[in-house]
This record gives C-alpha cells, structure tokens and sequence, in this order.
C-alpha cells in the first residue's frame, strides 16, 4: 500500500500534464490537488487509485466552466427530476439570456419610478388561469411554507389524514406546517374524508383548511374526498381560508390531474404550483388566488428570502407566454406526441445506427405528475455482453446520455430525445461498440 501511495504523481506535475495546459494556473493546481486527494482516498478504502490524470482533466473542466453538463435523455421520463426537470423551450432560454445582463426587472421605463417585478406574470396568469394576482418563489414548497407562515402561524391548519403525503426530498406535509409555525388537525383517514370531517376538525383556533395533491401516488377503490367548492363554502362559512398545494403545474386539467384554472374556479383562495412540472418552465413555486392574500404573503419577510431572480422570472415569462399563444412547450410536446410518430422516429433511429432493434417501450411523465400512468412509447433496444458498462460509457460521454439498462440491455426511448439529438447519440454508440 505504501508504494501504492508513492506512485502517485506529484501535484506540480501533474499540473503541468499537456492536457491541463488550455486551464490557467490555479484551475490546474486545484484540480490537481483534489485528483490526487481522492485518489489518496481511494487507496485508504483499500480501491485501486485509478485514472489520475483523467480525473484531474475533469476536474479542471468542472472548476473552469461549472460542473453542469447538457444531456441527452433517453429514459422516456419527461420531466425528469435528477435532469433538472422540464427542459425549457427556445422562448424561454432567449428570455433568461436577453435578462442575463441589465434589465428593467424593477423599473417602469416609460416613468422612470420603480415597477413589480411580478407585473409580467401576473398579467400573463391572470388571463391563462383567472388569477386575481400572483406571486413567484423558488419551488413549490417554499410557496406552502410562504403561505402557511404568512397566514397561519400560531394557529391550526385542517388536513385530511389521505394528503399528509411525502415527496421527493423527504418533503413531508406535516413538517411544512410545524416549519410554518402552524399546528396540524389531521381529520378523516387515509382513504376516506368527507367535508364534515374538515368542519368538525374547525375551531376557534382554526386558520386554514389545506388542500394537498397526492402527485407521485394515486389511492384507488374504497376512497372518498370532498369536491372543492364544498371546501370553499365551509372555508367561507367559518370564516377561514382554503389553501391547495397543487404540486404539477397543470394550468387546465384534464381527466387524471385538476388544474389551476378549474381550482381556482372552484372557489379555492389560494392555490401553489410547480413552474418547472407539467408548466414547462423553469423551477419555481407560483401562488395565485386573492388579492388580499397574496399582499399578505407579499409584505411578510419570509417572502424576500424565498423570491426568485430575474433570469428565473424571464424564463417563466417567456413559459407563461408559450402557453398564451398557443405555442406547446417542450414538456407538452413530449406528452402529446403522437404514438406512430413516436415510432416512426423510433424505426428511422435504428435504420441510423445499423445495429440494434425497433422495441416498444413504456414511459413515465416524471416528476410527481401523472402518477401510476405509463406513456407508451418506442425505441431502440441494445442487447450487448456488458450494458452497464455500455451505459456508463455513454454517460461519460459529450454530450452525456442517460439510458435504461433492463434485462441485459440498453434502452433508448425517442418520447424524450430531439431528432438533432440522434446524431451525437449515433456516433457515440458506434464508437462504444466499436471499442468492444
């Protein structure tokens, strides 16, 4: 083990390795240092050292240009979490670019005094969605933590026993509402809730009663929820506000998920969504609903923590303005396309590789939305002696592809992949195969 140690190279020389010579002087000694204390770590677990030097050069890339690398999604999850969910659409990546520099995210122009920087979105959801007014945080869960701090801390939220979910991230209802300041009322069980059970859970002490969509599970057969304008005229009838964590993002439902504009209709006063789910756009959490409400949260200090940038807000502008003129978003391509086209694309990518087979695949359409549902699709099937060694090679490689590796396999859905995404994905898998 000593001469294990020994044998690895010296920071200085590294550093001066040819293929660290296009990184300045401090990216390369960095890089150097942090290759060489892995590989030192490597060795104290009893690993083999390996590639030093390659792993320097990627550091190097890293620590010069940011670790963030584009990926070719081959998995047939559309909006894949650990892919940075919904790829934005053209709009949206020319709006964030043209904020980048100075721009007027908190100025009227045409007066020359200070403007909302809310003034965009708020109009475009206004008439998307019939919003009375709007307001934009990081994520979801911030919106419902804003809320829930803003209007009921101190005093008790009413959740039925079925929505007390846990989502991605270990983020759990009930957590939320402690974190608030809020005390939860749990009324009715996990299968059935009626409206008397959340008139009977109000008090003196009651604030809220919160609506919460179940988005990565679905209950089915012997269960029971309250429609939400029963909610809505018991929350008006006591005197209380009805909140709903809609999660996905879906500005008009359809027949599996409720959307924006139906909840909103339904006489809820305030409703949470993602940006960056089924909208399409980028992570962000949306609050829309009363006026009132939303000065509310508005003017509360948690909101100035938890409020987005102005390339965030370009990006959702630009979204917001696809969805008003009718142009689908990327996410909304890649649900609605079409199934033969789907396999037409599917029969002209193996007829560009030459190897491989035309499969039917099924798909997901990811983060939280749509849950239990599979999205039929096709693509190319792989069958090769190591297809995780495949896959990890096609990681690797630039642009990256992520994959699924099934029974001794790898699989490319076309659902989730560009057709200008074909040709780098062709190259790449010839070379893997190539290289044996």
């Amino acid at each position: 083990m000593t001469d294990a140690y020994r044998s690895l190279p010296k920071i200085d020389v590294l550093a001066s390795a040819p293929s660290l010579a296009v990184y300045a002087t401090a990216i390369r000694t960095a890089a150097a240092r942090d290759a060489v204390a892995a590989a030192r770590a490597r060795l104290g677990a009893g690993a083999p050292a390996g590639d030093v030097l390659a792993d320097a050069v990627e550091r190097a890339r890293s620590l010069d240009g940011g670790r963030l690398r584009p990926v070719i999604n081959a998995t047939g999850v559309v909006v894949h979490t650990n892919l940075g969910r919904a790829p934005w659409s053209a709009s949206a990546r020319a709006a964030a670019a043209r904020a980048a520099g100075y721009c007027d995210l908190e100025v009227d122009l045409d007066s020359g005094e200070r403007g909302g920087r809310l003034r965009g979105a708020a109009a475009q959801l206004r008439h998307l969605v019939g919003a009375d007014a709007t307001l934009v945080v990081n994520n979801c869960a911030a919106a419902v933590l804003l809320g829930l701090t803003a209007l009921a801390a101190g005093r008790e939220v009413v959740v039925s026993r079925g929505e007390l979910v846990e989502i991605g991230g270990a983020f759990r209802v009930p957590d939320v509402i402690a974190s608030g300041g809020a005390v939860l009322v749990e009324v009715g069980t996990t299968n059935r809730t009626r409206a008397a059970d959340y008139a009977a859970g109000v008090g003196p002490a009651t604030a809220a009663l919160l609506k919460v969509h179940p988005s990565n599970f679905r209950q089915v057969g012997f269960v029971e929820s309250p429609d939400r304008t029963e909610l809505a005229a018991l929350a008006r009838e006591r005197g209380v506000v009805l909140l709903e964590d809609l999660g996905s993002g879906l500005l008009h439902g359809d027949a599996a998920e409720p959307g924006v504009r139906e909840v909103l209709a339904a006489g809820v006063d305030l409703v949470m969504f993602s940006g960056d789910k089924l909208l399409g756009g980028p992570q962000c959490g949306i609050v829309c609903g009363r006026a009132d409400l939303v000065a509310t949260l508005a003017r509360h200090p948690l909101y100035r923590a938890l409020r987005v940038d102005k390339v965030t807000l370009a990006a959702l502008e630009a979204t917001l303005g696809d969805h008003l003129a009718g142009r689908a978003p990327p996410v909304a391509e890649a649900l609605d396309v079409p199934v033969a086209t789907l396999e037409q694309r599917a029969r002209s990518l193996v007829a560009l590789l030459g190897f491989g087979e035309f499969t039917a695949l099924e798909g997901q359409a990811g983060g939280g939305s749509y849950p239990g549902e599979v999205l039929p699709s096709f693509g190319v099937r792989w069958a090769c002696p190591n297809p995780d060694a495949v896959a990890a090679a096609l990681r690797s490689a630039d642009p990256a592809v992520l994959a699924r590796v099934h029974r001794g396999a790898v699989l490319f859905d076309v659902r989730t992949m560009r057709d200008d995404e074909f040709e780098p994905l062709v190259r790449r898998l010839s070379a893997v195969r190539s290289a044996g």
